[in-house]
């Protein structure tokens, strides 16, 4: 199974898989911390981002959000020859964090371990893009930044700007889709139409 993991999923813009693992390595952790720290995270803002988009919406965002940030990470490992794998839910974390804090920015947020200290949740947005900014200019490799300021960057665009131009705009998407579902299984198809 570690070849199987390994090449589909980990993303490595230097792999002979490149799309599978765009999706699939959102999917993975290096360790049972790695997820559990991804996860509390993610179910931190889960109730949040749940309420502003729907169940439907946010699924689309989170998976979009997982192969854009790594879309991201591809790009800035080509620009700087830096192959490595990366693996984890945090790029399309960062795309649901980014979409609450831009759309509640006076939210109060605190940190598990330290829970006296609060601070709003546009100045903890501004503190991780500072960070994740700092981390892919200096070359940290602490974790993969350039999939955190993507996932960031998408979760900030999808609020303010996608809800509106793709959600929105999707019945005649909808509309052409069952269409051509009808006249598939009005063909003798073997399906069934709702």
């Amino acid at each position: 199974m570690r070849r199987v993991m390994f090449t589909y999923f980990t993303s490595d813009p230097s792999s002979r898989a490149l799309c599978s693992p765009m999706l699939l390595s959102t999917f993975s952790h290096f360790s049972l911390f790695h997820m559990a720290a991804n996860m509390y995270v993610l179910w931190s803002f889960s109730s949040s981002i749940v309420s502003l988009l729907g169940c439907e919406q946010f699924i689309a965002v989170y998976l979009s959000a997982g192969v854009i940030s790594t879309f991201v990470s591809y790009v800035a490992k080509m620009a700087t020859g830096k192959f490595e794998p990366s693996l984890g839910a945090s790029g399309a974390i960062m795309t649901v964090l980014a979409a609450v804090c831009t759309k509640m920015p006076e939210a109060k947020l605190a940190i598990i371990f330290l829970p006296m200290f609060t601070f709003t949740a546009g100045n903890a947005l501004k503190a991780i893009i500072a960070f994740d900014t700092a981390g892919l200019a200096l070359g940290w490799r602490l974790f993969d930044h350039a999939a955190h300021l993507g996932g960031a960057l998408f979760g900030m665009w999808y609020v303010t700007y996608g809800h509106e131009l793709i959600w929105k705009n999707r019945e005649p998407l909808v509309k052409a889709w069952h269409e051509m579902r009808t006249k598939n299984t009005g063909k003798g198809g073997g399906g069934r139409s709702n």
